[in-house]
């Protein structure tokens, strides 16, 4: 046994001497120190063996063993490191070359957009707060003086959901975050600084200036002693941030159900510069937001004493801002994925 040991340990040796590649380093160490090599082989007999004989082939079979091991190591490690010599050499490249730029992604237009609204909100005092985008019939209508019958639900073609009505009415796809603030009013107690920031759906045509799906802000102030002049000093503030010193602003009489009374914020074009284009409808003027001071009724639904505290809301389409103020043509440029008008930004 000992003998075949040694035979063993002589051809193994001879065959490692032979051999140049990782590849074939691997068909070796398979055939020498696999579960079906000789060496195995014999180890795993020895109990057949006298103690004296299990004693001698035992040792002899592990020194062999840790032997063969050591030598494939080291011959493993000098052929990887010729491999990769011989790689590298093969693949000679100029250093003075300019490297290869990784493609770096950036936000979209409209996410800067929100980031820059809300952060010009957060420094006047208020928080941002969301809500669910299948909402309510309550908080998306009632909750803000419309009722069923009212006329202007028939100016937000909602979608609505094919689920069993609720306690609060049937489901749809909001059609402004002013419902978020409903539930604003409704969890928190005065006094209550805050903007909703989201997604909302109606169902109209598209064209250059309407999607059927856009983003919305509202806003919504409730304190005591709050009156028209706070909600115009704060629109004023936030139009002068976001558009610049130089843009004309106009404040106009409006209807919404929810405020009383009521007024539109409109900016001049900025694709004209107040002379009159397609975008603005030949007017000079945009107009960017609704606001005013918020209805008594709704006041009431939240729990909260229209007697005592007086509020202001307001509320706009976050795509008209960027529009507005870049000249942009097309409300569905934001949305074709084009990266040629993307990376504009």
């Amino acid at each position: 046994m000992l003998d075949k040991i040694e035979e063993i340990k002589k051809e193994a040796l001879q065959q490692l001497d032979g051999i140049d590649s990782v590849k074939d380093m691997e068909a070796w160490r398979v055939q020498y120190l696999g579960k079906k090599s000789p060496l195995t082989q014999i180890l795993r007999s020895l109990g057949t063996l006298s103690i004296e004989e299990k004693k001698a082939v035992g040792a002899a079979s592990n020194r062999l063993k840790t032997f063969l091991e050591e030598h494939a190591a080291q011959k493993g490690q000098a052929l990887r490191e010729s491999e990769l010599t011989k790689a590298a050499k093969g693949e000679a490249f100029d250093i003075s070359l300019p490297g290869r730029p990784y493609p770096v992604g950036r936000l979209h237009p409209i996410t800067q957009t929100i980031q820059e609204i809300t952060d010009i909100f957060i420094s006047m005092g208020f928080q941002v707060k969301e809500g669910p985008e299948v909402e309510w019939d309550y908080y998306n209508f009632e909750a803000l003086n419309m009722p069923p019958e009212h006329p202007a639900r028939d100016n937000m073609s909602s979608f609505w959901i094919d689920t069993p009505p609720g306690e609060k009415g049937k489901q749809l796809l909001r059609t402004h975050t002013t419902a978020i603030t409903a539930r604003t009013l409704e969890s928190n107690k005065p006094p209550i600084r805050a903007i909703e920031v989201g997604k909302v759906y109606r169902y109209e045509a598209i064209n250059a200036t309407h999607l059927n799906m856009f983003t919305h802000i509202d806003g919504i102030a409730v304190d005591k002693g709050i009156t028209m002049a706070d909600l115009k000093g704060t629109l004023y503030e936030f139009s002068r941030r976001f558009f610049g010193a130089d843009r004309k602003v106009r404040f106009r009489v409006d209807f919404f159900p929810f405020v009383e009374p009521g007024i539109e914020l409109a900016v001049e074009c900025g694709s004209c510069r107040g002379k009159g284009c397609r975008i603005c409808s030949n007017s000079g003027w945009l107009e960017i937001l609704g606001a005013g001071m918020t209805h008594p009724e709704v006041l009431r639904r939240a729990g909260i004493d229209p007697k005592v505290y007086g509020s202001f809301a307001f509320g706009m389409g976050i795509e008209r801002q960027p529009m507005l103020r870049y000249g942009i043509d097309d409300i569905r440029h934001f949305y074709n994925n084009d990266l040629r008008f993307l990376r504009q930004f």
